[in-house]
């Protein structure tokens, strides 16, 4: 299997992987992260079979951060709730990082080893696109884990309680 193929299995893996962490999740904020990540996925699915099949490869200019920011503000008034998580939910979002980083690492030696432009260009995306995923995966799980501390770190709210936004 060449890397390739084997880049389509594991994002094919992901997005079962997504899909069922979506639901099982009970946070409106968390099920549409994990659906957001799933279009990801199945967009990177797309672009590993078009290099596949000798198709053009069009990389498009959509990124998991972007994507991200519309859901936390589409959803901000929920995530502002206090938020507990359950051990499996937060077991899931560890299995995400781990998943995430593994999937770096592959796409980072693929990137090494590949001949083709085409194929450079795609692996560097997808390592910057997987990179983005994993970072979401651990702010995420700051959050639901420590919320107090995410606030005050990622949110740099001041120590008195004010917050940047108010």
């Amino acid at each position: 299997m060449n890397a390739i193929e084997m880049s389509i299995k594991m994002e094919t893996d992901a997005i079962n992987f997504y899909k069922e962490a979506a639901d099982r999740t009970s946070h409106p904020v968390g099920k549409k992260m994990f659906l957001s990540i799933i279009e990801d996925e199945k967009r990177h699915v797309k672009m590993l079979d078009d290099l596949f099949r000798g198709l053009d490869l069009t990389l498009e200019e959509v990124g998991p951060m972007t994507n991200m920011k519309t859901v936390f503000e589409e959803l901000r008034d929920e995530m502002m709730r206090r938020i507990t998580a359950t051990t499996d939910e937060l077991e899931v979002l560890r299995i995400a990082m781990n998943m995430e980083k593994e999937g770096t690492e592959f796409y980072r030696k693929a990137l090494k080893e590949a001949r083709a432009d085409k194929e450079k260009k795609l692996f560097e995306k997808l390592v910057l696109e997987e990179e983005q995923h994993f970072a979401i995966f651990e702010n995420t799980y700051s959050f639901l884990s420590d919320t107090g501390n995410w606030f005050m770190w990622d949110e740099h709210s001041i120590v008195d309680g004010g917050t940047p936004w108010a």
